[in-house]
C-alpha cells in the first residue's frame, strides 16, 4: 500500500512538472493559437508574405494572462478634480516646458506644416507617455495576439490590429516585428500608436526612409501632428473656454464631444462664455466635476479632434489643460528673454 502511495505521488509530480513546463512555454509550441492558420493565410494573400516566417513569428508569441487582466480589470470612475491631478501635476508641466523649450524650433516647424498648435502635439505625449518615459513593457505581438485571439469581448478590433502589424512594412516599423514593446492593448512609441493608426497616420519627417516612433523625434511628432491634421484640425482654432450659467440656464443632454450648437445659441440657454468667442463657432457644451462643484465649458471642432486619440472628455480636457499650461510659461519665459 505504501509502495503504491508512492509511485502515487511520484505520478503526480511527474504530471505536475510536464503542466508547469507547458504553461512556460510559448502556447503555440505545443497547439497552435486559435484562428492562426487563417489569419496567415489572409495575410500572405494580401501582401506577399511567406507563410512559413508568419507562422514563426506566431509562434514565439506568448498569450499573457497578465495582459487579459490588465484590459479586464474595470476602470476606476474618477471625478475630474481627481482625474485632472494626475496629469497636471507640476512634474509634468516642467517637464513639457522643458521639452519645448528644447525643440522649440522643430516644434514650429511642424505645427506649421501640418498647422496644429505645438503646445498641443507636447500635451499629447506628455499625457500618454511622459514625454516618452514610459512607453511600455509588453511586447506588441504578445498584446495583439492575446487579444485578438483570445479575449472575446473585443477580439474582432485586436485581432484587425494583429493583421495590420503583420501587414506593415518593415519600413513603417521601429524594428523587427517581435522585439517591438508597447502598452497591453499593443500601442506603440512615444504618441502610443496602434498598427491602424501607424499605417494611416505616422509619417517620415525626418526622411531617412523609415517611420520610427520610438527612436525619431521627428517623426514622433510629425506622427502626432499629421493625426491631428487628418481628423479635422482647425489651426488657430480654440479647443475650450470656461462658461458661467446664469440661474435659469437650459439643462442640456451631451452625448459626445461633437459641436451640436453655436456659442450664441448655448449663451442665448444661459451659458456665458468667461473669455471672447465667436458668436457663430460651432461650439458644444461640456460638464465637469471640479473641486467646488460642477465645471461648465463651450469646447469646439479642435476638442474633438482630441477626443478622436481617446474618447474620454476628461482626457480632452488634460490635454488641453496641460498644452495651455506650457504655453503660458514658455510665453512668458520668453517675454522676459526679450526684455530690456
Amino acid at each position: 500500500m505504501r509502495m503504491r502511495a508512492n509511485l502515487h505521488r511520484m505520478k503526480g509530480k511527474i504530471i505536475s512538472a510536464w503542466a508547469a513546463l507547458c504553461f512556460a512555454m510559448p502556447l503555440a509550441a505545443w497547439a497552435e493559437h486559435p484562428g492562426q492558420t487563417q489569419l496567415v493565410s489572409e495575410v500572405a494573400k494580401d501582401t506577399g508574405k511567406d507563410p512559413g516566417a508568419l507562422n514563426a513569428l506566431l509562434d514565439g508569441a506568448k498569450r499573457q494572462q497578465s495582459i487579459l487582466d490588465a484590459i479586464s480589470r474595470p476602470a476606476e470612475a474618477k471625478p475630474w478634480s481627481e482625474y485632472r491631478q494626475i496629469f497636471l501635476t507640476p512634474a509634468r508641466v516642467d517637464a513639457g516646458i522643458r521639452f519645448y523649450r528644447d525643440h522649440q524650433a522643430l516644434l514650429e516647424q511642424i505645427g506649421k506644416k501640418y498647422g496644429v498648435a505645438p503646445q498641443y502635439i507636447v500635451a499629447i505625449i506628455g499625457v500618454e507617455t511622459l514625454y516618452g518615459h514610459n512607453t511600455g513593457r509588453y511586447k506588441v505581438l504578445d498584446a495583439l495576439v492575446t487579444l485578438g485571439l483570445y479575449y472575446p469581448p473585443r477580439a474582432a478590433f485586436f485581432r484587425q490590429e494583429l493583421k495590420t502589424l503583420l501587414e506593415l512594412p518593415d519600413t513603417q516599423l521601429a524594428g523587427p516585428i517581435d522585439t517591438l514593446t508597447g502598452s497591453y492593448a499593443g500601442a506603440q512609441g512615444w504618441g502610443q500608436f496602434m498598427p491602424s493608426s501607424i499605417r494611416d497616420f505616422a509619417v517620415d519627417e525626418d526622411g531617412d526612409g523609415r517611420i520610427d516612433l520610438q527612436n525619431s523625434l521627428p517623426d514622433i511628432l510629425g506622427s502626432v501632428a499629421n493625426y491631428f491634421a487628418k481628423h479635422g484640425w482647425v489651426t488657430d482654432g480654440p479647443v475650450a473656454a470656461r462658461a458661467q450659467p446664469d440661474a435659469m440656464a437650459k439643462a442640456l443632454s451631451v452625448k459626445d464631444a461633437s459641436p451640436q450648437w453655436t456659442v450664441e445659441q448655448l449663451e442665448a440657454w444661459g451659458y456665458a462664455p468667461l473669455q471672447h468667442l465667436d458668436p457663430g463657432a460651432p461650439s458644444s457644451l461640456q460638464t465637469l466635476q471640479g473641486t467646488t462643484g460642477p465645471e461648465y465649458w463651450f469646447t469646439f471642432k479642435n476638442f474633438q479632434v482630441i477626443t478622436t486619440y481617446n474618447r474620454s472628455v476628461m482626457y480632452a480636457m488634460a490635454v488641453n489643460q496641460l498644452a495651455q499650461a506650457i504655453i503660458e510659461v514658455v510665453h512668458a519665459q520668453q517675454g522676459q528673454e526679450r526684455a530690456p
